[in-house]
């Protein structure tokens, strides 16, 4: 019990963020999250952005692959 007064204020809370109009200053966030204000270039396509990140770790470990025979998949050797 007593939980009803505490439930009823974030009905109340809820429904006036839910329905309430808020004029939010657009400008203001894309400056506060640091996104560019200009249209971005049609030219820039999402690919030339992306980098994998394994893409590093790959580049540094395939000189080490080339001086291991190639494995048939069993771990027999291991054991």
């Amino acid at each position: 019990m007593g939980r009803g007064r505490a439930r009823a204020k974030q009905q109340k809370v809820a429904r006036r963020l839910k329905y309430s109009t808020v004029n939010t200053d657009l400008d203001r966030l894309r400056a506060e999250l640091g996104v560019g204000g200009g249209a971005s270039k049609s030219s820039d396509s999402p690919d030339d952005t992306y980098r994998d990140p394994y893409d590093e770790l790959i580049e540094r470990y395939a000189d080490f692959a080339e001086n291991y025979p190639p494995s048939d998949g069993s771990d027999s050797e291991r054991r």
